[in-house]
């Protein structure tokens, strides 16, 4: 069903005693692999992981989810599973739609795969109004960074092929989920959205979004970090530009006033105003082209990463083939 392909499941989890041990048992059996991500839980987490069967990794200090998956995503380029597949412990999402999710990544049409919650009306979970709330902004704030139409930004079962995984740099620690589309996107990767249904538990509160401030202003951050490294100009002179904007509509203000009366005196405040507003524009515009020269040398020590792990795979793929023939 995979053609030949090596499938990892990766599962970050923090306290999930109670629903750890159902998800595991429930992934299907094709899947080689199953790691549980122990974000330095206080319970038995790690322990009834293990006897389900998983093999765990454990935090010593509470990170965040975010770099639960980096622990993940470093366990799967270290190993060269073909497939990586991400999945919450709490058992909202259904490991029996993991066949669905990795179709597209096997049959070669997408390069990476997240389930969503919206994109089809049929599918659509009962949640909190806030929650779907901000759900919705959020997609419609990453559709426009993209410039692609998404449904679901901030879900947490997703699929990866390795070459995907080893063309990210993720930075952000306290999620993973927004700023992974922004990244993908940006580096033209092939993203595909697979609809499926969630079950949601109303007496459950999230480790991640369930302080609403908290999670928009941490998330804010990673968002406009991650879109201010990939796209410095658009950026900056963004910026740029509604200021100059300004400094126009205020030298105007002075123009109108000198053509009228024939002297500056009574508006000359507006003067100082657009200058202070002018200097700033070309201000940013001027650090817009710096970060651009800077986004360029960004981009080429990625690539010599991305070459660095794919060297390093192959070195260690040439040893494990060695060995088991010498077997």
């Amino acid at each position: 069903m995979y053609r030949g392909k090596l499938i990892v499941v990766i599962i970050p989890a923090y306290n999930e005693e109670h629903t750890i041990a159902g998800v595991i048992k429930a992934i299907p059996d094709s899947v080689n692999k199953i790691v549980v991500i122990d974000d330095c839980s206080t319970d038995g987490t790690a322990q009834e992981a293990r006897n389900a069967g998983a093999e765990v990794i454990t935090h010593h200090v509470n990170l965040g989810v975010g770099a639960a998956f980096h622990s993940g995503v470093e366990y799967v380029l270290n190993r060269g599973y073909d497939i990586m597949v991400n999945i919450d412990a709490d058992g909202q999402f259904s490991p029996s739609d993991i066949p669905q999710l990795i179709a597209p990544l096997v049959e070669e049409k997408a390069d990476f795969v997240t389930a969503s919650r919206f994109i089809d009306p049929r599918c659509m979970p009962e949640m909190p109004w806030i929650n779907r709330w901000g759900n919705r902004q959020m997609s419609k704030l990453i559709s426009t960074l993209t410039g692609t139409r998404f449904y679901d930004v901030s879900c947490g079962f997703r699929a990866y092929t390795l070459d995907t995984l080893m063309n990210m740099n993720l930075l952000g620690r306290f999620t993973y989920t927004q700023e992974t589309f922004l990244e993908l996107a940006f580096k033209n990767i092939r993203i595909k959205e697979v609809p499926v249904q969630v079950q949601y538990f109303k007496d459950r509160k999230s480790h991640v979004s369930g302080n609403i401030p908290r999670y928009l202003y941490r998330t804010s951050k990673i968002i406009l970090r991650t879109y201010r490294d990939y796209m410095p100009l658009r950026f900056f002179w963004g910026i740029g530009l509604f200021l100059l904007i300004c400094s126009c509509f205020f030298g105007a203000i002075l123009l109108v006033h000198y053509i009228r009366e024939g002297r500056f005196s009574g508006q000359i405040w507006s003067g100082f105003v657009g200058g202070f507003f002018f200097i700033n524009a070309m201000a940013f515009f001027i650090v817009g082209l710096v970060a651009d020269m800077f986004d360029r040398i960004r981009r080429n020590q990625e690539k010599i990463i991305i070459q660095l792990r794919k060297m390093g795979f192959s070195l260690v793929k040439k040893e494990d083939d060695e060995y088991n023939s010498g077997k």
